[in-house]
C-alpha cells in the first residue's frame, strides 16, 4: 500500500513565545500528519499545551532556550517518517504542500534538501538567493525561479528532506545558537547531493514574526548574529571572518540612523561583543552565563 504524504512526512517548529502565529500554523497542517512543537522556555506555556493537544501536536517543553537548531534536532530525533520538515511557527502549509514535496523527492531522488515556493504575507516572493557562507559567484539571481532548479543555499523557513539525509550530516550543528544554522546545514547537504527549489509546493511565511519583538530579544539575537557569523563563517573555512566581521560591525556602527537612535546603538553594540565573543574561541551557549 502506498502511504499518503502526511504519513510519510514529520512536521518540526520551534516556538518561543510564538503564541500570535503559531494557531494559524498547527491548523494549515493536513490532518493526520505527525507535529512537534519544541517550545525553548516560552513564558505562555499553558495556552500552548492546549493549543497542542487541540491540534494533536507533540509538544516538548525546554527548561532553557538551548537555541533553534539543538530545538530542532530534539524534534527530528522523534520522528520515524521518511521525510521531515522544518517549518517556522509563523508559516502556512497549502492543502498539497506535502503532497508536492514527497512528489518532488521521488522526482529528484539525489536531492539531499529542499525549498518550496515560499511567499511573504504580502504576496511578495520570498527567495534565499545568498548567503554570509558563500562566494558571490554562487548568489543566485533574485526572485522565484520560473521552474524546479538546483540552488545553493536553503531558507530554514520551510526545509524539507529526508530524515536519513539529516542524521547522515549531523543535524543541525548545536554549536550555533541561532543564525546561519540553516545556511550551514545546507551546505553540509550539499555535500552529499544537490538542493532543489520546487516551483509548484508553496509555503506562506510571515517574515520575522515567529516570536514576540522587545528591544531585549533584539540585542539578543544581534548578540548571537556576531557570534554566529563568525563561528559559521571560520568553520566553512571563509579567510579573514573575524577581520570581515569586524569591518561589518564598525561600518554600520558609525551609520547615522545608528548613532542617532539609542535602540539601533545598543543592538550593535551586543553584535559587536558577540563577534569578539567568536573571535576568543567561546561558544555560544557560554553566554547564557557570563553576558
Amino acid at each position: 500500500m502506498t502511504l499518503s504524504a502526511k504519513d510519510r512526512v514529520t512536521i518540526v517548529a520551534v516556538s518561543y513565545n510564538s503564541l500570535r502565529v503559531l494557531p494559524a500554523m498547527l491548523a494549515s497542517v493536513p490532518e493526520g500528519t505527525p507535529v512537534v512543537v519544541v517550545d525553548n522556555a516560552s513564558t505562555e506555556l499553558e495556552p500552548l499545551r492546549a493549543l497542542c493537544a487541540r491540534h494533536g501536536a507533540r509538544l516538548i517543553e525546554s527548561k532553557v532556550n538551548e537555541g533553534f537548531g539543538i530545538a530542532c534536532n530534539r524534534g527530528a530525533a522523534l520522528a520515524t517518517t521518511e521525510f521531515l520538515l522544518f517549518l517556522n511557527p509563523d508559516a502556512l502549509l497549502m492543502p498539497d504542500t506535502l503532497d508536492q514535496l514527497v512528489a518532488a523527492a521521488e522526482r529528484y531522488p539525489r536531492a539531499t534538501g529542499f525549498n518550496p515556493r515560499i511567499e511573504g504575507d504580502d504576496g511578495k516572493p520570498f527567495f534565499k538567493r545568498k548567503s554570509y557562507l558563500l562566494p558571490r559567484a554562487q548568489w543566485m539571481e533574485r526572485g522565484w525561479p520560473a521552474a524546479d532548479r538546483e540552488v545553493s543555499v536553503l531558507s530554514g523557513a520551510a526545509m524539507f528532506m529526508r530524515r536519513a539525509d539529516f542524521e547522515a550530516v549531523g543535524g543541525f550543528d548545536p554549536e550555533i545558537f541561532l543564525f546561519h544554522e540553516d545556511d550551514d546545514l545546507a551546505l553540509n547537504l550539499a555535500k552529499r547531493g544537490p538542493l532543489m527549489f520546487i516551483r509548484d509546493a508553496l509555503v506562506r511565511h510571515g517574515g520575522g514574526s515567529s516570536s514576540a519583538r522587545s528591544a531585549e530579544v533584539a540585542a539578543l539575537k544581534a548578540w548571537h548574529m556576531g557570534h554566529s557569523r563568525v563561528y559559521a563563517a571560520r568553520k566553512h573555512g571563509m579567510a579573514f571572518a573575524r577581520t570581515r566581521a569586524l569591518i561589518q560591525a564598525s561600518l554600520q556602527a558609525i551609520s547615522p540612523v545608528v548613532i542617532l537612535s539609542r535602540r539601533k546603538r545598543a543592538k550593535q553594540w551586543a553584535f559587536l561583543k558577540g563577534i569578539i565573543h567568536a573571535s576568543l574561541g567561546h561558544k555560544s551557549f557560554e553566554r547564557l552565563s557570563d553576558e
